[in-house]
Protein backbone atom coordinates (compact mmCIF):
# COMPACT_ATOMS: atom_id res chain seq x y z
CA UNK A 1 0.00 0.00 0.00
CA UNK A 2 1.49 3.38 -0.78
CA UNK A 3 1.11 6.49 1.52
CA UNK A 4 1.41 9.91 -0.39
CA UNK A 5 3.84 11.44 2.19
CA UNK A 6 2.53 15.09 1.60
CA UNK A 7 -0.50 14.26 3.30
CA UNK A 8 0.90 12.71 5.83
CA UNK A 9 2.84 15.81 7.20
CA UNK A 10 0.79 18.51 8.88
CA UNK A 11 1.01 21.64 7.42
CA UNK A 12 3.49 24.91 8.56
CA UNK A 13 2.73 25.34 12.45
CA UNK A 14 1.01 28.66 12.53
CA UNK A 15 2.76 30.61 15.56
CA UNK A 16 0.51 30.62 18.44
CA UNK A 17 -1.72 33.39 19.46
CA UNK A 18 -0.27 35.07 22.59
CA UNK A 19 -2.67 37.72 24.08
CA UNK A 20 -1.38 41.12 24.84
CA UNK A 21 -2.47 43.46 27.57
CA UNK A 22 -1.96 47.02 26.77
CA UNK A 23 -3.08 49.82 29.77
CA UNK A 24 -3.09 53.08 28.93
CA UNK A 25 -5.38 55.75 29.88
CA UNK A 26 -4.39 57.91 26.19
CA UNK A 27 -7.34 56.07 23.85
CA UNK A 28 -5.43 57.34 20.74
CA UNK A 29 -1.98 55.35 22.45
CA UNK A 30 -3.94 52.58 23.01
CA UNK A 31 -5.66 52.02 20.07
CA UNK A 32 -2.74 52.43 17.77
CA UNK A 33 -0.62 49.60 19.82
CA UNK A 34 -3.47 47.17 19.80
CA UNK A 35 -3.75 47.73 16.10
CA UNK A 36 -0.11 47.47 15.55
CA UNK A 37 0.28 44.30 17.26
CA UNK A 38 -3.32 42.85 15.24
CA UNK A 39 -1.39 43.83 12.01
CA UNK A 40 1.83 42.90 12.46
CA UNK A 41 1.86 39.88 14.59
CA UNK A 42 -0.37 37.07 15.15
CA UNK A 43 -0.74 38.19 18.44
CA UNK A 44 -4.19 39.39 19.99
CA UNK A 45 -4.01 42.50 22.08
CA UNK A 46 -6.42 44.10 24.56
CA UNK A 47 -6.71 47.58 25.61
CA UNK A 48 -7.95 48.68 29.07
CA UNK A 49 -7.48 52.79 30.55
CA UNK A 50 -6.81 52.28 34.33
CA UNK A 51 -5.42 49.79 36.04
CA UNK A 52 -8.64 48.42 37.87
CA UNK A 53 -10.25 47.75 34.21
CA UNK A 54 -7.39 45.38 33.61
CA UNK A 55 -7.18 43.97 37.14
CA UNK A 56 -10.70 42.95 36.79
CA UNK A 57 -10.38 41.67 33.21
CA UNK A 58 -7.60 39.48 33.90
CA UNK A 59 -8.18 38.57 37.78
CA UNK A 60 -8.63 35.02 35.76
CA UNK A 61 -7.82 35.46 31.76
CA UNK A 62 -4.81 34.20 30.90
CA UNK A 63 -1.93 37.51 29.28
CA UNK A 64 1.21 36.26 28.09
CA UNK A 65 2.85 40.13 28.18
CA UNK A 66 1.90 43.49 29.58
CA UNK A 67 1.93 47.15 28.06
CA UNK A 68 1.47 49.49 30.75
CA UNK A 69 1.68 52.78 30.78
CA UNK A 70 3.55 54.77 33.38
CA UNK A 71 1.10 57.22 35.10
CA UNK A 72 -2.35 55.49 35.01
CA UNK A 73 -5.26 57.83 36.14
CA UNK A 74 -5.88 55.52 39.33
CA UNK A 75 -2.53 53.88 40.01
CA UNK A 76 0.96 53.64 38.41
CA UNK A 77 1.91 51.46 35.83
CA UNK A 78 4.39 49.72 38.62
CA UNK A 79 1.67 49.02 40.80
CA UNK A 80 -0.74 47.70 38.36
CA UNK A 81 2.72 45.62 37.71
CA UNK A 82 2.37 44.42 40.85
CA UNK A 83 -1.37 43.57 41.73
CA UNK A 84 -1.47 41.81 38.56
CA UNK A 85 1.93 39.54 39.62
CA UNK A 86 -0.14 38.59 42.62
CA UNK A 87 -2.07 36.48 40.38
CA UNK A 88 -0.76 32.99 40.14
CA UNK A 89 -1.36 32.78 36.61
CA UNK A 90 0.27 36.33 35.94
CA UNK A 91 3.33 35.78 38.04
CA UNK A 92 5.56 35.78 35.31
CA UNK A 93 4.29 37.56 32.85
CA UNK A 94 6.74 39.83 31.18
CA UNK A 95 5.95 43.99 31.49
CA UNK A 96 6.90 46.56 29.36
CA UNK A 97 6.44 50.22 30.88
CA UNK A 98 5.97 52.89 28.34
CA UNK A 99 5.65 56.46 29.30
CA UNK A 100 7.45 60.00 28.76
CA UNK A 101 8.92 59.95 32.42
CA UNK A 102 11.28 57.49 33.20
CA UNK A 103 10.68 55.38 36.91
CA UNK A 104 14.08 54.95 38.74
CA UNK A 105 15.94 52.40 36.52
CA UNK A 106 16.09 50.54 40.53
CA UNK A 107 12.22 50.45 39.86
CA UNK A 108 12.78 48.43 36.90
CA UNK A 109 15.13 46.40 37.74
CA UNK A 110 13.76 45.01 40.77
CA UNK A 111 10.57 43.72 38.76
CA UNK A 112 12.89 43.02 35.73
CA UNK A 113 10.43 45.60 33.61
CA UNK A 114 11.39 46.51 30.25
CA UNK A 115 11.28 50.38 29.43
CA UNK A 116 10.31 52.07 26.18
CA UNK A 117 10.53 56.00 26.31
CA UNK A 118 7.14 57.87 24.74
CA UNK A 119 7.36 59.05 21.98
CA UNK A 120 7.97 55.92 20.00
CA UNK A 121 9.28 54.09 17.28
CA UNK A 122 6.37 51.67 15.99
CA UNK A 123 9.65 49.43 14.59
CA UNK A 124 11.32 49.26 18.11
CA UNK A 125 7.93 48.57 20.36
CA UNK A 126 7.15 45.63 17.50
CA UNK A 127 11.20 43.82 18.32
CA UNK A 128 10.54 44.66 21.90
CA UNK A 129 6.95 42.66 21.49
CA UNK A 130 8.58 39.92 19.72
CA UNK A 131 11.57 39.87 21.94
CA UNK A 132 9.49 39.21 25.08
CA UNK A 133 6.90 36.95 23.71
CA UNK A 134 10.09 34.95 22.96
Amino acid sequence: MLHDQESARPDAEEPEQKTVLVVDDDVNIGIVIVELIHQETSHKALHHTTGNQAIQAFSAAPAHLFILDYQLPDMSGLELHDQLHKLDHLRNVPTLLISALQPSPQELRKRAITFLAKPFDMTKLLQIISTLLG
